[in-house]
């Protein structure tokens, strides 16, 4: 019995050393903190300069292969929240993106990644504006770390595809959930 317990005890410590914990972390954006003005759209009623946040991640598993980046607002109020930012087939030598990487024009990628289309329609990102007087939104930035190379999409494949795509080739992620409000008009 006590070989038992001692082998249970050596192959829990073996496996906590090879875990590693995936970390999302931002030099503009924080947890639970409202979004600042330069991340907010440039329309519909705001008037950020919509600029994609910095984003950096640690702590990847050893058989990634690629990574991915979303931006999704569970509050919007349409039944299915917003997609407002994909980003996928980032090498997996890369371990941040920099401030506006998200860029319409798709200059700021990563070499080889790509951006899908948003709820806004079309590719790159698009900031937090949440109608006027609504509950406080909650916007996901989240990186996924992929077990495949590539995944099949492109431009103009929007956010329910490339979720699905991510939930069914993701082997870990990990979260930044920044907030915004706008106070009624």
């Amino acid at each position: 019995m006590k070989k038992i317990i001692l082998g249970l005890s050596l192959l829990s410590c073996i496996s906590g050393l090879h875990a590693q914990s995936l970390k999302l972390t931002s030099t503009d954006v924080r947890q639970g903190e409202q979004v600042k003005d330069a991340y907010v759209l440039n329309g519909s009623g705001c008037t950020g300069k919509n600029i994609s946040p910095q984003l950096s991640w640690t702590g990847a598993p050893a058989e990634t292969k690629s990574f991915a980046i979303t931006m999704f607002d569970s509050d919007a109020p349409t039944g299915s929240g917003w997609w407002h930012w994909s980003l996928v087939n980032i090498p997996k030598e890369i371990n941040s993106v920099a401030r506006n990487a998200g860029s319409t024009d798709g200059k700021n990628i990563p070499v080889g990644a790509v951006q899908g289309r948003t709820d806004f329609g079309g590719p790159g990102y698009g900031g937090p504006c949440p109608p006027a007087g609504d509950a406080t939104h909650h916007y996901h930035f989240k990186i996924w770390a992929l077990k495949v190379d590539k995944l099949p999409v492109d431009k103009d494949s929007g956010g329910a595809l490339v979720g699905y795509m991510l939930n069914s080739n993701s082997i870990a992620s990990a979260e930044l959930v920044p907030v915004s409000v706008r106070p009624a008009q």
